[in-house]
């Protein structure tokens, strides 16, 4: 029996997991091509150098609820492969993964090394040819799915399948838009926001854990589903840096609200609750009972509520309440003031930062155009697509990876020779 050739663009994470698996086949050859002189560069960056490889959630229903974008899609997905398929597959590649407080799965050695060797050994195994430094001029589809992957080199590779894992790279994009598939643009997901604040960024390294963040857009689309406008606030730990806010809390946002950030030139209004377990009364309560209980000592050295004192005063400061007062004499218009600044301390959104350990695209191949059951593609037989290339993007860089692993997993039992049975393809896109 004549072998199949598979084609594999892109050597991140989903590229190296399709091309192990559809290598598994019988009589299948898998040619893995990256562009650059190293693979898996973003395994090897992500999580600060220790890879957050997927997140502690092993109910598929809870898992897709982590996806600004690729929700719906993933659901069958993920009922199929997800995070305790990878914590299976990795601990039979001799790597344990463990879990920490917030969720997030990383190698027990806290070394991303330890991710990149085990696929690099698992596509040795497997008999993946992987080939660096090649770059891909233009794509020829032959029809019967087959194709002919025409390298810059001015090398040809004819193959049987092509497995799309180019990521947010805008070549690959080219690519699918070559062989005929629309896209969804692409824009930054997970970023930090700048703030220009001189008294807040003196506060750099303060965390509060919890705290609420809430956009605030003037021309955001009163039409949206309630339940998509309330995506526009979000809670965890939120982070003082020396440009303005990071932290889970900002991230998540980010991820939500990527368009509409992006739509508004990332210039817009920032509420931040710092104490968003007490409500505002109860926080009036609580300070006018400093009033009476602390009377003689100054506001600025006695914090009621359960923040660092510097952030405290930095507050006081924001709400215009003298530091050098009493208690006794702080007014119930103070006392409003400083309520006001502790449950929605507005900022100015002055850009975004880069968040250095994530690099995450919302944006990519709309999903409507992919069969999930296979990951083919609906317009151009024999084309599968994995990971970021994708139009969907999670909330942390653990759950962008379980994404690349599942549709990865999903494309190579769809490439399989000997199960490959694809669909009929239609005139249009609309068919």
């Amino acid at each position: 029996m004549a072998s199949t050739e598979v084609v594999v663009i892109g050597g991140g994470a989903a590229g190296f997991f399709g091309a192990i698996h559809a290598a598994q086949a019988p009589h299948t050859r898998v040619t893995l091509l990256e562009a650059g002189r190293q693979p898996l560069a973003k395994v090897r960056i992500s999580g600060g150098g220790r890879c957050n490889v997927t997140h502690h959630c092993f109910e598929p229903s809870q898992l897709v609820l982590n996806y600004p974008r690729g929700s719906k899609a993933l659901r069958g997905a993920f009922s199929r492969f997800q995070a305790l398929d990878v914590v299976r597959w990795f601990n039979a590649e001799g790597v344990k993964l463990k879990t920490e407080a917030d969720g997030r799965m990383f190698p027990i050695t806290d070394d991303s090394e330890t991710i990149v060797e085990a696929l690099m050994f698992a596509a040795k195994k497997a008999g993946v040819v992987l080939r660096n430094n090649v770059l891909v001029q233009k794509i020829e589809h032959l029809g019967d799915s087959k194709f002919d992957v025409i390298l810059k080199n001015g090398e040809n590779i004819i193959c049987d399948r092509l497995l799309l894992a180019t990521g947010s790279s805008p070549s690959g994009y080219a690519i699918a838009r070559s062989l005929g598939h629309e896209l969804e643009p692409p824009v930054p997901s997970l970023f930090t926001f700048n703030i220009k604040d001189s008294k807040l960024h003196e506060l750099a390294g303060v965390s509060v854990n919890p705290a609420t963040v809430k956009l605030l857009i003037s021309n955001s689309n009163p039409d949206k589903k309630k339940s998509a406008r309330n995506q526009l606030e979000q809670s965890g730990a939120l982070l003082i840096t020396h440009w303005g806010l990071s932290g889970p809390a900002v991230l998540k946002l980010s991820a939500w609200a990527a368009r509409e950030l992006h739509d508004c030139n990332y210039q817009a209004k920032l509420a931040v609750n710092w104490i968003p377990s007490l409500k505002v009364e109860a926080i009036k309560q609580i300070l006018l009972s400093a009033k009476t209980d602390q009377p003689k000592k100054f506001v600025s050295n006695y914090c009621p509520v359960d923040i660092s004192l510097r952030l405290w005063e930095y507050l006081l400061d924001k709400a215009e309440v003298e530091l050098e007062k009493r208690w006794a004499d702080i007014s119930n218009k103070a006392i409003q003031q400083i309520v006001n600044v502790l449950s929605a301390s507005e900022y100015a959104i002055a850009g975004k930062g880069v968040f250095k350990e994530e690099f995450v695209t919302c944006g990519g191949i709309r999903l409507q155009d992919v069969n999930f059951q296979t990951m083919e593609s609906k317009i151009c037989q024999g084309l599968f697509f994995a990971g970021e290339v994708l139009d969907i993007d999670g909330v942390t860089g653990g759950f962008n990876f379980q994404s690349a692993w599942t549709t990865a997993w999903i494309a190579a039992q769809g490439i399989n020779a000997e199960f490959y049975n694809p669909l009929p393809i239609a005139k249009n896109a609309d068919q």
